[in-house]
């Protein structure tokens, strides 16, 4: 299996990584997050991850798009709805082409991590992204593991900044 794994920050990974290791299952990291903002939330994100990503010894892309104004013209209107109509379809048909455009056979996501996510709405949508692109969607409920990772994350120092308002 070659997985690529979208992921949105270096604390919502470490469960997702160390449960996939632990199934033998080595993932690609895939960091593609233009609804994060502002730009110094999104920057903050991304350096920690490299650094994360480094001290693991993972494989890590960085498509490094800070999008805010695609942002703000897809969400204006929309705040309450900007998870589910910009946010989570943006980045997660963003990962299904770079898999398929790459050679990988299968995605995930650390979205499905977070107990502050949609978690249906993500399975749903990567499904159908799976069914659009021929990619497997490797479906994990890692909200099982969230306080477990949480802590973890903080005993490795890489909670690095307050949660605003954006989609995480």
């Amino acid at each position: 299996m070659k997985l690529l794994m979208h992921t949105c920050c270096a604390p919502c990974s470490v469960y997702c990584i160390q449960t996939l290791r632990n199934e033998n299952i080595e993932p690609t990291l895939f960091w593609y997050n233009p609804n994060i903002h502002p730009y110094s939330e999104y920057k903050k994100r991304l350096d920690c991850l490299k650094q994360y990503a480094e001290k693991i010894k993972i494989n890590a892309i960085y498509i490094d798009e800070y999008g805010l104004e695609e942002f703000c013209k897809n969400t204006i209107d929309d705040l309450n709805g900007r998870c589910v109509n910009y946010c989570y379809p943006v980045r997660l048909r963003k990962t299904f082409e770079y898999a398929k455009l790459n050679g990988y056979d299968t995605v995930t996501t650390t979205l499905l991590y977070s107990i502050y996510q949609n978690h249906e709405y993500i399975k749903k949508i990567c499904e159908n992204y799976s069914k659009e692109f021929g990619i497997n969607f490797l479906y994990r409920d890692f909200r099982v593991g969230f306080w477990k990772g949480h802590e973890e994350a903080k005993d490795e120092r890489i909670i690095y900044a307050k949660i605003l308002w954006m989609c995480i």
